[in-house]
Formats: C-alpha cells, sequence, structure tokens
C-alpha cells in the first residue's frame, strides 16, 4: 500500500551551517522518536553533500528543490539530475507553482526533468496545484489534469516512482489554507484521474501530499482524509520543533 510521506521544502532559506545545524536536530529528535511515516527533507542544491552523510537514511530521505532539464552541458548556473543523485539524494521536487509562476517551467520542460530524474534513479516529489483566479473560477480539476501531463507519459512502472503533491498556489504561504473536504475532493479527483490512466492498482499506491499553509495545528485534520498522504511542507519544516509536530500527526 501506499507510503504516508511528510516531505520539508526548505526553499531558498538557511545558509549552509544553519541547514546542516537543522539536519542534525531532526535527525536527533527523529532517531529518538521514531516517526510513523517517511519523512524526506529537500535542501538548497550547497547543503546536499553536506546533509546527505549526516542523516541516517533509514529515518530521514534527502532530496533537492529542483534540477535542470538537460543532462549536462554548457548551462551556466544549472544543476542536473546526475548531480543531485552523485551527494546521495534520492529525491527531487519538480514542477513546484515557484518554479512554474517565477521561471515559467511548462509542462514540456518538466516533462524532461522527470525523465532525467528517474534516468538518475531520483524519485520526483511532482506538484500539481491552481492559482487563486483558476480556484474561484471552479478550474481546479481541469487545472490538475494540464499539469499532470508532464508525468502522464510515463510507463505505469516509472509513474509508480512519482509521489504526486497538490498545492493549491492561493494557500502557499498566505495563512489561507484548503478546508479538510476541499483537499479531500481534490485529492480524490487527482487519485481518479491516475486510475483512468494507469488502473486502480497504480491509483491506490500513489502517494499524493497536500502542500500548502499546513502546520501542527492543522496537519492531523488534513491528513485524516482517506486520500491525503501528508505534506509538503514549506515554511513550518524550517524549525524542528513544528516540523516534528506535523510528522506527529501521523501518531
Amino acid at each position: 500500500m501506499r507510503k504516508n510521506i511528510v516531505a520539508g521544502n526548505w526553499k531558498m532559506n538557511k545558509n549552509l551551517q544553519e541547514g546542516i545545524a537543522l539536519a542534525k536536530e531532526l535527525n536527533e529528535v527523529l532517531t529518538a522518536d521514531k516517526p510513523n511515516c517517511d519523512v524526506i527533507i529537500c535542501t538548497p542544491f550547497i547543503h546536499l553533500a553536506s546533509v546527505t552523510p549526516i542523516v541516517d537514511k533509514n529515518i530521514i530521505g534527502v532530496g533537492a528543490e529542483n534540477c535542470a532539464d538537460k543532462a549536462s552541458g554548457a548551462y551556466t548556473g544549472e544543476v542536473s539530475a546526475e548531480m543531485v543523485a552523485s551527494t546521495g539524494a534520492q529525491y527531487v521536487i519538480l514542477g513546484h507553482s515557484e518554479r512554474r509562476a517565477y521561471y515559467h517551467e511548462t509542462v514540456e520542460i518538466l516533462e524532461e526533468k522527470v525523465k532525467l530524474a528517474l534516468a538518475n534513479n531520483l524519485k520526483p516529489i511532482f506538484c500539481i496545484g491552481e492559482v487563486l483566479e483558476e480556484r474561484e473560477a471552479n478550474k481546479q480539476n481541469e487545472v490538475v489534469e494540464a499539469q499532470l501531463a508532464s508525468v502522464f507519459s510515463l510507463s505505469a512502472e516509472d509513474f509508480s516512482k512519482v509521489i504526486l503533491a497538490y498545492e493549491p498556489v492561493w494557500a502557499i504561504g498566505t495563512g489561507k489554507t484548503a478546508t479538510p473536504e476541499q483537499a479531500q475532493e481534490i485529492h480524490a479527483h487527482i487519485r481518479s484521474l491516475v486510475a483512468a490512466k494507469y488502473g486502480q492498482e497504480v491509483a491506490d499506491n500513489t502517494s499524493i501530499l497536500y502542500g500548502g499553509s499546513c502546520k501542527p495545528s492543522n496537519a492531523k485534520e488534513l491528513f485524516a482524509n482517506p486520500d491525503v498522504d501528508g505534506g509538503l511542507i514549506g515554511g513550518a519544516a524550517l524549525k524542528a520543533a513544528d516540523f516534528k509536530g506535523i510528522i506527529d500527526a501521523f501518531k
């Protein structure tokens, strides 16, 4: 059956020393009180090689927040999937709403990134979700369907390595949160799209995380939904106590 997962997305926060300190603190806290779900921390690129050796990989998985859509070459400033994998990281966040909005990442670009990640044995955490105007126009279902085209070109075997993360863009960093009912409704819809494409068994085994102002105070209620398999956590992942509070929602 599918896994419950709490993944932290540090975004562009924490210098190297601060990031190492946070990873060590999380490792200590979760070693002392074992989590009841999979835990992943996705850090800035410069942290990866330092963080992977200091966490117990049986307790905390490590991932990048992005990778390039090219394998290698003259792409100054880019970081390839192969480079990410060489640090010992196992995951990569792709398609985050901030990458789509600020860096104009398209369905086609993200399809390339997903394929390169999988070719380098990285598990993509693939983000989908609508902005406020789309939600207000009741277009969220068709928006996530269009965004899933980046991963729906995969074989069933490759798709089964992908973790999906639904993020209502209107709820990221705004303090607004989708109600548990809204979260369940769209997560169930996403799972139905996976079932239509790959069959019910693949859909039942796909973890779909909720991202969007998830915190210790609302995590339990959100995660109680049958189709919400955990969270992709932004701000609350930057403090060990807050992140642990969300992880503990599965206890």
